[in-house]
This record gives C-alpha cells, structure tokens and sequence, in this order.
C-alpha cells in the first residue's frame, strides 16, 4: 500500500521568505524597541510559551483592519512554492499550511497565488477600536504552551494515515519538529535540530525543498529518520 506523504509548512519565513507577522507587529506596535527584544529574549529562553508571547505583543498592537490589511498586501510567498505544491498534489500527497501566525494574511496571499484550497491551521485576530486581540482556535489541542501547536498538527495527520514532512525555519516549529517523520529546515530550527541532535535536511528555500523531495523520494522514511 502507498504511504502518502504530508508536507506541513510553517507561514511567516518559510511559504512566505518574509516573517509577515513579525512585520505587522514592528509596524503598528506601540512597544519600544526595547519592550520588544524584552519579549523576544523571554521567548528565546523559554520563559515565555509562543501564545503568551503573541498575547503580549497584541497587547501593543493599534490599527484597524483595513491598515492590517493594505500593510500585509505588500508581501508576496516564495516564489517556487506553488510549483512545489502543485507537484506534490499531482503525485497524490498533502500540502497544508501550519502557523502561529493569522488567518487574515495567510488565506490572503495565499488566494492571490491561486492556492485557497490549500488547509490551513493558524491563530486568528480579530480588530475592533483600533486595537486587535488574538484567538487560538486550535489551542485545546495545544502543548499548552503554543497558541496552535504544530506538534498537535502533525499527529493529526498521522492519524490520517499520512506520513509527515514538517517545512520551517523558526523556534515556533519545534513541537512540530520533535513529532514529524522528516524536518527539512533553514535558520534557526535547522540550529536548534542541530543543537538537540534531531536529524533536519537543510532547505533554504522551495526550490530546495523541491530538489529534495525529488532526490530522496517522497518517502519520509527514506530521509534517515523513522517512517
């Protein structure tokens, strides 16, 4: 029986080069430079889980949604990921989309690609008086810690009957990093596998990962870690 594969994709520097939500926050917070690295830092350590960060960084938010969404028009997603993901559907697998960032970007640039019917799982934020509050729909299956769980994500899909390919390039995917069958990585999450021992194929972009999942074979278990 064919095993099909799951390509679960991080958002912000991965299906899009640029972090979009981190430039939302930059762009309309209120916080000073050194509240923000504050956070950050306490991120970094892991004083602070991702859903209470992203819950203190709202906190700073001041914009409505039309501004939300004029700023975040401006960015544009890897230019080979349709491509990839167009390819990976014709040989029968999954492509979807697993975020910590929000819903409204997202599903945006997304639609412009052509690529609305792509899944996606992600936080959400909803704008009233000038200010925005973040929701975690999917936070019930969450470690508790992060506000949409990538880990969750992936055993998800398992329990489909798929294998798991996680996609990413940040500190946010390493729920999902410890759960996948194959990490195909860049930046940060490649140094953090690195540092923890866990087996990642670097990725810099989707014309990477495209190489990658032609040369190995779709197969995760192929890739040097467990099917």
């Amino acid at each position: 029986m064919t095993v099909r594969t799951a390509y679960l994709c991080d958002f912000d520097g991965t299906v899009a080069p640029v972090d979009v939500g981190a430039r939302l926050m930059n762009r309309f917070s209120t916080a000073t430079p050194s509240e923000q690295a504050a956070l950050e830092a306490r991120w970094r350590t892991g004083a602070l889980g991702h859903r209470a960060l992203t819950e203190a960084e709202c906190a700073f938010l001041r914009c409505d949604e039309r501004q939300a969404v004029e700023f975040v028009r401006g960015f544009a997603l890897d230019p080979e990921f349709a491509r990839f993901a167009r390819r990976a559907e014709e040989r029968g697998d999954a492509v979807g989309v697993v975020s910590e960032g929000f819903e409204f970007y997202i599903r945006l640039l997304l639609e412009r690609e052509g690529l609305e019917r792509l899944p996606v799982s992600s936080n959400r934020l909803t704008f009233e008086g000038g200010r925005a509050r973040p929701e975690f729909p999917h936070a019930g299956r969450s470690c508790g810690r992060c506000g949409n769980c990538k880990g969750a994500e992936v055993r998800a899909w398992r329990a489909r009957g798929f294998r798991t390919v996680l996609i990413g390039d940040g500190l946010s995917d390493r729920c999902g990093a410890r759960e996948a069958d194959a990490v195909l990585a860049r930046g940060d999450l490649l140094e953090w596998c690195r540092s923890e021992g866990l087996e990642a194929h670097e990725a810099r972009d989707f014309a990477a990962v495209t190489a990658l999942t032609e040369r190995l074979g779709a197969g995760a278990g192929a890739w040097g870690r467990p099917a």
